[in-house]
């Protein structure tokens, strides 16, 4: 029988062993569920938490799985961040696009980066909290996706034909949409979508500090008009 069996095989061909290869969809969705894994471990433990073991077990696949498809810990990490960080700024960017001046360009560019801000879920707060942390990924991406931010700030200001700010003030605000986000995370560190006060008091702070920095004082005057946009009563989170 196994004479047989061989005959069967092409000249010189050996008999399959283990597992059948992987369609690209079966692995890209495994792939995908080892960092879906890795951001619940950050979630609870932070970058310095995270370990294989902990991912393996949220996860719920095998050791030798996982580094089929990662060589430790911190590289699905990277991957999370990365997708963090380009949603990130496709959203601030389709939104200051979409604007045709500076009061459109900060109302719009507020909602996109709260909406991402929800978007992340209980990865916000470690997220925020490793900003300025140098042993964590999480600096490394913020270096860099704030380069980007600011370029793209001031590309955006050439293409409406106006000189834009310095870029210490574009810093500075970039700064403040950190700091209010980290106190908004701080505050509801489940980010509940249902949860609007920490919102509303943040949207209205980074509206007047990007209205002062950016908008000419006639946009500042007209943005006051807006229902909602400035806020000064809006509770600060606790």
């Amino acid at each position: 029988m196994a004479d047989v069996k061989r005959s069967a095989l092409p000249d010189g061909a050996a008999p399959r062993r283990g597992r059948p290869p992987q369609t690209e969809a079966e692995a890209e969705a495994v792939r995908a569920r080892i960092v879906a894994a890795t951001a619940e471990v950050f979630a609870q433990h932070g970058s310095h938490g995270l370990s294989v073991a902990l991912i393996l077990q949220r996860a719920g696949i095998a050791r030798p799985t996982f580094y089929r498809y990662f060589a430790n810990a911190v590289e699905p990490l990277h991957v999370l961040l990365t997708e963090s960080d380009t949603s990130l700024v496709t959203g601030l960017q389709v939104a200051i696009d979409e604007a045709d001046d500076e009061v459109a360009m900060v109302v719009a560019g507020i909602d996109a980066y709260l909406q991402w801000a929800r978007e992340r879920g209980p990865v916000l707060q470690p997220l925020y909290a490793e900003l300025h942390d140098p042993s964590s990924p999480v600096s490394e991406h913020r270096v860099h996706t704030l380069d980007v931010l600011r370029a793209r700030l001031i590309a955006r200001f050439d293409r409406l034909g106006h000189t834009p700010p310095p870029s210490i003030d574009l810093d500075v605000l970039l700064h403040v949409f950190e700091y209010v986000g980290f106190r908004v995370a701080l505050a509801d560190p489940d980010n509940d979508p249902d949860d609007d006060a920490g919102i509303a008091w943040g949207r209205a702070t980074l509206a007047r500090v990007a209205l002062a920095l950016l908008a000419t004082p006639q946009n500042r005057l007209a943005a006051t008009a807006l229902p909602g946009l400035i806020a000064p009563d809006a509770p600060v989170p606790q």
